[in-house]
């Protein structure tokens, strides 16, 4: 059975936050331990109350985590979902659903402790229905067993295929309103949800989704996506699979400046192109990963499928790259070989640098001015050394920008550095017309701009969430709802 992966090494079990905490009594223990596995040893919960949110990754170090759940429930049904709901519930103590632990703006992390529901013990692929293309899965599921398995069983994909692919569960691309490397031909984790099983705080078991194009009053499957288990805890999940792609095109190219790519990326998604990769680098990324002197931007491209709509695709990029200089396609290959390579943050957390991604999205027409702003507002941040960028998922409308920043703090600036550089890349984002999040959640490090982001629909949400869980016992402290626990203080 595949187990999380650690972020960084944990080098004690004290608890960072100074939060009021709310865990489970010797008599709640007894009866989930009737329920399910549960598990309450120190180091355990320690090791399973952290994700990868980078600056909680700097506090491992130093023997802490943002705050430590007393349990862990570890089911194996649905059933036992439910029940741990129901007791946790009448007890007043907060659950925080869990899966891979993949995510980096602390959405896993117990904010008041309680009860971690760890749902990597529900794996696997229940049913296929391979005429539909429809495959059903359990939310603990990792991505790569389900991708070996749909393609063993019936050489499908589902085509979702993140940079935490190796470390992530399907309920957490839920969860998040993930997006993959490919969504440019198979779209976000949104396009390929049919339907949800989601247990609510009182133990009622839901099933959302009800068949293609239903028009059955609001589909209820997108109140959940992206709730980060706020709302509910999804314990199934359907999604839609395509047959294993049997043609593949590459090309690579190089742009004077990353506008000038932006524009021809647009061009290439209003001709009705949908290339599985198109991504642009800046003049510092491509640099830094891509070679060249610093001064052009590359553009990597990827298609697969059906040999008829992969060469109508790339005919149409050969089109609008007709100005762009035409490098080696080793560039997508080399891409590919270390696209999910994590290292490099680890060793740079070990040697004390502050190191993120912001990733946001934008309509077209205001991407080249959130390109500047932001970058400009993160190096005018004391310490910063880097911050660079590249266009990551394209639509019709508009795109993602992925922002990676670093800083060299002195060692008691490293949090005050971490959030002034937050406070000033999103703010320059939001002023210029960009969105809060395009796949990475708000979890705890992005709550503090939900109100000016939302503004009065954030009321709207408060409202859903005291509906469905009257108690607030589902992951309190996240995407910037009220908590009856209190207030997340943090650094």
């Amino acid at each position: 059975m595949t187990e999380p992966t650690a972020p960084i090494e944990l080098t004690g079990t004290s608890s960072r936050f100074t939060s009021p905490t709310r865990q489970p009594d010797i008599d709640l223990l007894a009866r989930l331990e009737g329920i399910c596995e549960t598990i309450t040893s120190p180091i355990a919960t320690a090791e399973a109350s952290r994700d990868w949110w980078p600056l909680a990754m700097h506090w491992s170090l130093v023997g802490d985590v943002p705050q430590r759940a007393a349990a862990i429930c570890r089911p194996t049904t649905t059933d036992h979902v439910a029940d741990v709901l129901v007791q946790c519930s009448a007890a007043g103590v907060p659950v925080t659903a869990a899966g891979g632990r993949s995510g980096v703006s602390g959405a896993s992390i117990p904010a008041f402790g309680g009860v971690i529901l760890d749902l990597t013990a529900m794996q696997g692929i229940i049913e296929i229905d391979a005429v539909a293309g429809v495959v059903e899965v359990w939310a603990g599921t990792f991505g790569p067993d389900l991708e070996t398995e749909l393609r063993r069983r019936c050489a499908m994909t589902v085509g979702h295929f993140p940079q935490s692919f190796d470390i992530a569960t399907v309920g957490g691309w839920v969860a998040c309103r993930g997006a993959g490397q490919y969504s440019t031909r198979y779209g976000k984790i949104d396009d390929m949800v049919v339907g949800l099983e989601v247990v609510l705080a009182d133990g009622t078991v839901l099933r959302t989704g009800h068949g293609p194009a239903a028009a059955m009053g609001p589909d209820l499957t997108h109140l959940f996506l992206g709730s980060e288990g706020t709302l509910g805890v999804v314990t199934r999940v359907w999604l839609r699979a395509h047959p294993v792609p049997t043609h593949e095109r590459r090309a690579a190219y190089t742009f004077a400046d990353f506008e000038s790519g932006i524009e021809a990326c647009r061009l290439i998604l209003r001709r009705g192109a949908t290339p599985a990769v198109l991504r642009l680098y800046d003049a510092v990324e491509t640099q830094r990963s891509h070679g060249g002197d610093g001064t052009q931007c590359a553009l990597l491209v990827l298609d697969e499928g059906d040999i008829g709509l992969v060469e109508a695709a790339i005919g149409v990029v050969e089109d609008e790259c007709a100005a762009a200089v035409r490098v080696s396609d080793d560039l997508v290959e080399q891409w590919l070989e270390h696209r999910n390579d994590t290292h490099a943050l680890q060793d740079l957390t070990r040697k004390g640098f502050v190191v993120d991604t912001m990733e946001i999205a934008a309509p077209w027409s205001r991407l080249p001015a959130i390109f500047v702003a932001a970058r400009a507002a993160l190096m005018a941040v004391p310490h910063a050394r880097v911050a660079s960028c590249h266009l990551s998922h394209s639509y019709l409308d508009g795109a993602c920008l992925y922002f990676t920043f670093a800083a060299a703090p002195p060692p008691d600036e490293i949090d005050t550095t971490y959030v002034a550089m937050w406070d000033a890349g999103q703010r320059a984002v939001l002023v210029a017309g960009g969105n809060l999040s395009h796949h990475h959640g708000i979890g705890l490090n992005r709550a503090r701009f939900m109100a000016e982001s939302l503004g009065s629909s954030l009321g709207v949400l408060q409202a859903v969430k005291d509906a469905l869980d009257p108690r607030g016992i589902l992951n309190p402290g996240k995407l910037g709802l009220s908590s009856p626990f209190g207030t997340v203080s943090w650094p």
